[in-house]
């Protein structure tokens, strides 16, 4: 019997211009594909031109119609970050979803960026702070919408503020929760500062639960020579149903989150212990209660990236 998928109604997009990242496979290729269904014109911006084209291709073969763009970015270069917003804000057409989605996770031996971070926080976090900097303009003139997707890993450990790009004892686990606690901080106190200086913007959080993509599978630009054994129970676990998402599932979340959540909500699946199953509003998770250490996080970031956003304020 086929697998009985869960179900979101999405609010018509027409008009609307979305930038995904991401979204060259797994769950960010599935939001783009909700969103294009529901007539959003969506921006991919993409490290691999191939598999972005390739991902057109299956959302064009899903929704012929869709009105679909790529765009240049590496995450893990703040030159790219940079070339990128320069390319958008010269095209000057205001964006009205920002769903900030890609990601790298638990390289074996530590990696760094072009800019000398630990992989898994210049990436997942700097880089994507970083791009929301660049795009302030074209945000505020869409009152945007963006979603900041995270990971259950934010609900364990810390950040290691102390040794924020892992010099010198490398784990890969806690360095991943560490950019995921990091980026969720930065999501909320997004909301914060937009409230205060009437940017306009919506800001939330978003997390797929656990389903079978390419995060854990053999990747070797992070040193992966195969897939981990963890992706392989996934998979398992996944194609039989039990407890866990697949890649359409766990993609809704953050479609809920950037298209009708609530401002500075937590959004991801509603079944046991969120892994899978439907989306829903969720209990934020207790490290990312702290507005102190979400506004060190965001003084930090400014400084590590040389990004500001004073200039909007």
């Amino acid at each position: 019997m086929p697998r009985r998928q869960p179900t979101l109604t999405v609010p018509d997009l027409t008009a609307k211009r979305a930038v995904i990242t991401g979204a060259s496979d797994g769950i960010g290729l599935e939001i783009a594909a909700r969103l294009a269904a529901a007539g959003a014109e969506i921006v991919l911006p993409v490290r691999n031109t191939a598999k972005g084209e390739a991902a057109i291709a299956e959302i064009r073969r899903r929704t012929p119609a869709a009105r679909l763009s790529l765009g240049r970015l590496d995450l893990s270069s703040l030159e790219s970050v940079a070339a990128l917003g320069a390319a958008l804000r010269g095209e000057g057409r205001p964006i009205h979803l920002l769903v900030n989605n890609a990601g790298v996770m638990t390289p074996p031996e530590r990696q760094v960026t072009a800019d000398g971070f630990e992989l898994q926080f210049g990436t997942n976090h700097l880089g994507h702070f970083a791009l929301v900097a660049h795009l302030m303009p074209l945000l505020r003139a869409g009152q945007a919408r963006v979603t900041s997707q995270i990971s259950v890993a934010a609900n364990s450990h810390a950040v290691n503020w102390d040794d924020l790009d892992w010099r010198r004892s490398y784990d890969g686990m806690r360095a991943y929760s560490q950019s995921k606690i990091a980026f969720g901080l930065f999501g909320l106190e997004l909301s914060r500062r937009s409230r205060l200086h009437g940017w306009g913007i919506t800001s939330n959080l978003s997390h797929p639960g656990v389903a079978p993509t390419s995060l854990l599978s053999a990747r070797p630009e992070v040193g992966r020579s195969q897939d981990t054994a963890g992706r392989r129970l996934i998979g398992a676990l996944s194609a039989r149903g039990i407890l866990l998402g697949t890649a359409e599932s766990a993609a809704l979340p953050a479609v809920l989150a950037v298209t009708t959540g609530r401002d500075a909500g937590f959004y991801g699946p509603g079944g046991p212990g969120h892994l899978g199953g439907p989306p829903a509003e969720q209990k934020l998770y207790s490290r990312l209660r702290s507005e102190p250490e979400a506004e060190r996080v965001w003084r930090i970031s400014e400084e590590l990236t040389q990004t500001s956003f004073a200039e909007v304020g």
